[in-house]
């Protein structure tokens, strides 16, 4: 009763204001129509938003570095790609020059950019100039490491196994061989067939590549001295060290000492820690020929010079002398790089002083 009466009086008023009765029904219909059209059709949906993805391309101009003329243009390099990807993209548009022998620099002069450098650090605009160097015939570092360390190996045993072929006949018959000479070439053999192995079963080699000229230079290095000092150890007239049997024993002990020690110091280097993460200094553990690593930044050259100034000891040569001299200055300023490398990188490694020999270098 109430809800009519309502309704009544809403009429009039309607009336009383000029509308006509019919438009008023029109209205009312039009309502209830479109009441019922919202209603049918159910839960209104949020529009999906819709994700515009933006790739932006570079375009990458090499120029030769020389005559500074354009060699090729690039196109279509992603922001994620590296300086790998380039050199490919390149090697596809000039066959003649394979990725491992293309060298590119942002300016003239300038440093050679690292494979895995993206393209988007080094970009300044979306249009690179990068200038090309040959960089010449290249070599794999596994295949320059085997020629070095397979040389002085078959070298030496020439001269051990057919000495009667490289010196007189008669005197190499009539001198019987001391003790020593047979240990040196044990000990030889030892050092470098350690030395192949790790280069295949432990070493992380890297994947670059190495200038055929220093390979070149390497073997001629290697197999020239290990040709001198065969010589002279396997010769017929060779004098044995001035303390006879105890230099010689505790000579051998100390190089199979540093042998052993070289090589589980190699092993940890090929597997930091166990976290499965590289960034991190290597350091010791259990194994005592590891305990180096409190005292230097790379046992390894410590060893390693250690193993060759006791094969000098144990043999009393010159040649090898000589040989134990240059290695040691020349993995002396190896390790004096990587110490200052382990300085910046790691700040727990204020504690290590020395590079190479404890508490002096």
């Amino acid at each position: 009763m109430f809800k009519r009466h309502k309704s009544l009086e809403r009429k009039r008023e309607l009336l009383s204001q000029g509308l006509p009765q019919s438009t008023m029904k029109n209205n009312t219909r039009n309502f209830h129509s479109l009441s019922q059209l919202v209603l049918s059709a159910g839960q209104l949906k949020t529009a999906r938003a819709v994700k515009l993805s933006k790739t932006t391309h570079f375009e990458i101009e090499i120029l030769d570095a020389h005559t500074r003329k354009q060699i090729c243009i690039v196109d279509k390099v992603t922001q994620t790609s590296t300086i790998h990807d380039v050199k490919q993209k390149f090697h596809k548009a000039c066959p003649k020059w394979y990725p491992s022998r293309v060298g590119l620099q942002l300016e003239y002069g300038g440093p050679f950019l690292k494979d895995y450098i993206t393209v988007q650090s080094v970009a300044a605009s979306s249009i690179i100039t990068l200038y090309f160097t040959d960089l010449g015939r290249q070599v794999s570092w596994t295949t320059v490491f085997l020629a070095e360390f397979s040389g002085p190996l078959l070298i030496y045993l020439l001269f051990y196994l057919r000495s009667s072929y490289i010196y007189d006949v008669k005197e190499s018959s009539r001198r019987p061989r001391h003790p020593v000479v047979h240990l040196a070439c044990f000990c030889h053999c030892i050092h470098y067939i350690r030395h192949l192995l790790e280069t295949l079963f432990v070493h992380k080699v890297s994947s670059g590549h190495s200038p055929t000229k220093n390979l070149i230079k390497g073997c001629a290095f290697y197999w020239g001295f290990t040709s001198w000092i065969a010589y002279y150890i396997n010769h017929p007239r060779y004098t044995p060290p001035s303390f006879g049997n105890r230099q010689i024993t505790i000579s051998a002990i100390s190089f199979l000492i540093c042998e052993a020690g070289n090589h589980f110091i190699n092993t940890v280097l090929a597997h930091p820690n166990h976290t499965g993460s590289n960034a991190c200094f290597p350091s010791a553990n259990y194994n005592p020929f590891t305990w180096l690593f409190f005292l230097v930044s790379c046992p390894n050259y410590t060893y390693e010079i250690g193993s060759w100034i006791s094969f000098t000891v144990m043999t009393q040569t010159l040649p090898v002398g000589i040989f134990t001299i240059l290695m040691s200055i020349q993995m002396s300023m190896w390790a004096r790089k990587k110490h200052k490398i382990y300085q910046k990188k790691f700040n727990s490694y204020v504690h290590r002083k020395s590079a190479i020999i404890p508490f002096i270098l």
